[in-house]
């Protein structure tokens, strides 16, 4: 089987999906000797063409993990706008060190109703979106080793023309439910939901957007920042962090006390280590 493209697609909020996706899709493109090309459908804008692949791609697609799933405002986006074709595909998610439950799984069931076929996974740790501490620093070097071990094992399959002589081989196979009922629901240590559903960032003092910088709202997933006053949450907000993590003044947070607590429980209870895995 020849594949002359490979595709890194991925949402990326703050980056770490980004950094593991196309780290991996660039180095299967160098082993194959096919074409590379990134396809990032993390703003609005680029969702809304149509995505055609064919039988003699790649594609690695990537998203964060939310709340032990695909994040759902993008599930729309990925079941009716991509078209596989019966391109091969990479699922990969990436989670904040606490679990990344059935968003694997869901991933891997959507491609694979896209009209690709799914033949290898990843789950790799990033940094968590609500949190500087939880995950901090990853992906790092153990986790980009876990990347090439999956470059390579991809590839390895695509090459292995005798599995290959009787059909494809069957769907990689991951952790997770399948198909899907249930979201992962934050609690305090009585057992008690947090809701943080409705919950949007605050603005502090510090904001230059009376100097011009419109950041945070030219990179909202959900286009949910007024640009015209980037204080002002039009949208729904996902909780995704990059409106967060990416203002160069720092002006941009919560205080909500539930979104605290469970930022707080989730540094406490989940600052072990977790680790990346392929499949």
């Amino acid at each position: 089987m020849e594949i002359k493209k490979v595709t890194a697609m991925y949402l990326s909020c703050t980056g770490t999906t980004k950094k593991i996706v196309e780290y991996v899709a660039k180095n299967v493109a160098e082993r194959l000797s096919a074409e590379y090309e990134v396809f990032d459908f993390s703003l609005p804008a680029a969702r809304k063409p149509t995505l055609l692949y064919s039988e003699d791609e790649l594609v690695i697609c990537g998203t964060p993990v939310y709340a032990g799933r695909v994040p759902n405002l993008f599930l729309p986006y990925l079941k009716e706008k991509i078209k596989g074709g019966g391109a091969l595909a990479v699922p990969i998610v990436l989670f904040g060190n606490r679990n990344f439950d059935d968003a694997l799984a869901e991933l891997r069931d959507i491609l694979a109703g896209d009209g690709f076929y799914p033949l290898a996974a990843g789950a790799f740790v990033g940094e968590h979106s609500f949190s500087r501490v939880l995950g901090a620093g990853r992906p790092d070097a153990a986790d980009f080793a876990k990347a090439d071990e999956l470059a390579a094992l991809i590839a390895d399959r695509i090459a292995n023309k005798e599995s290959l002589e009787a059909g494809l081989p069957a769907l990689a196979a991951v952790p997770g439910a399948s198909p899907q009922d249930k979201y992962y629901t934050p609690r305090d240590r009585h057992g008690k939901a947090i809701d943080i559903r409705k919950v949007k960032p605050k603005t502090s003092d510090a904001c230059a957007a009376a100097a011009g910088c419109r950041i945070c709202a030219d990179i909202c997933p959900l286009g949910a920042i007024d640009f015209d006053d980037p204080s002002k949450v039009t949208g729904i907000c996902m909780k995704c962090g990059a409106c967060v993590k990416r203002c160069p003044e720092n002006a941009k947070y919560y205080d909500d006390e539930g979104y605290i607590y469970h930022k707080t429980e989730l540094e406490e209870i989940y600052a072990r280590r977790a680790e990346s895995t392929i499949y």
